[in-house]
């Protein structure tokens, strides 16, 4: 330990915060980070074990990620005027983002939200604001909204679109006008967009306060930790400032590319995805016992009626499945739980599970 006290070496926003928890999940049926559960099929395997052959480990990595931005541009429709931001994950790119503004800026974002917004503008001691969404439709609250951007004039507002951890879309008409009226930076993530049918990708050109962030962890990549900006170029240099070099290492450029280059089994897999979140809505909808909230991303948001989720959340762990316990975070998340779609036998279980915890 140091002879000089914690209190004086860090500053009083990072010595009052707390850790972002992971939990362990191993030796459980693991239905709580939002990942894709199919691995890849042996062919495609083999092909890129091949292709990893050929990566020069021993150099650094492409600075800019060039050919991998080509493939990324193709695979998500990005226009060509707008440039291009990669980051260690989408947490990698709030971080640039919220370091790059000045020191008294403000930061405003719906709540409840991803986590990593508040999380990360605090530890830089910016003035940070969630606006509660609508307690009966996890809408956005365009009054509040308005009100709270005319008051503290945020120099960066984040949407998630589709929000987690509520899973649903916001009404894009909000959006729109939080972009005309915002003195700032709108950021909105799309980190769920294989899993919804919605997008403002291509609002890029119409909104030079818009930037669009996505990852491919959702699409079945979590474990390779890639994300990416887009938006005007005049605000892209700026980030590019911030960002450390070489922060996309050469593994992650090679793969990423080789899947979006033979990625017809990953838009497969989010399909199948996709049916299976559908049948898992409909069950938890017929369980008297629970309020189920409408997704578009890869997971689902129900609150339990008659029994605390905590209680709920430790009969599942107990029988072998793991999903997230939200209800701690308190408010609007009260008694909620969120559960990852996953293979049918894993919804499967997590159903039954359910059932009967809940008796």
């Amino acid at each position: 330990m140091p002879t000089q006290p914690l209190e004086t070496l860090f500053r009083s926003e990072v010595l009052s915060m707390s850790a972002y928890h992971v939990a362990d999940a191993s030796n459980f049926i693991k239905l709580d980070a939002m990942e894709n559960p199919y691995s890849w099929p042996e062919d495609i395997q083999a092909r890129w074990l091949e292709s990893l052959k050929t990566c020069p480990i021993n150099r650094y990595p492409d600075p800019e990620a060039k050919t991998l931005a080509i493939a990324l541009r193709r695979a998500n429709g990005i226009p060509e005027q707008s440039a291009l931001l990669l980051g260690n994950g989408s947490d990698e790119i709030i971080q640039i983002l919220l370091m790059a503004l000045s020191a008294d800026a403000a930061v405003l974002a719906p709540e409840p939200g991803f986590v990593m917004y508040r999380q990360v503008a605090q530890s830089l001691g910016l003035r940070y604001q969630g606006v509660p969404l609508l307690a009966d439709s996890f809408q956005l609250d365009m009054p509040a909204m308005r009100a709270a951007i005319a008051e503290s004039r945020p120099a960066l507002i984040f949407i998630a679109y589709p929000n987690n951890p509520t899973g649903n879309l916001f009404d894009a008409e909000a959006i729109e006008e939080i972009l005309a009226i915002a003195p700032g930076l709108v950021v909105v993530d799309e980190a769920y967009a294989p899993f919804a049918d919605a997008s403002f990708i291509g609002e890029l050109g119409r909104y030079p306060n818009l930037l669009v962030m996505r990852t491919v962890s959702k699409l079945g990549l979590a474990g390779l930790r890639l994300g990416f900006l887009a938006g005007e170029t005049a605000i892209v240099e700026q980030l590019h400032k911030v960002r450390l070099p070489y922060n996309i290492n050469s593994l992650t450029q090679i793969t990423v590319g080789f899947a979006l280059d033979h990625g017809e089994f990953l838009l497969e897999q989010t399909q199948t995805l996709r049916g299976e979140r559908a049948l898992v809505f409909q069950a938890l909808q017929g369980m008297p016992d629970v309020q189920a909230y409408p997704s578009a991303a890869n997971f689902i948001l129900f609150r339990t009626l008659n029994q605390a989720a905590a209680d709920v959340f430790a009969s599942l762990k107990a029988q072998g499945v793991l999903i997230k316990n939200l209800s701690p975070q308190g408010g609007l998340l009260h008694n909620c739980l969120r559960v990852t779609i996953g293979k049918p036998e894993e919804n499967q279980a997590f159903l039954s599970a359910l059932t009967a915890a809940l008796k």
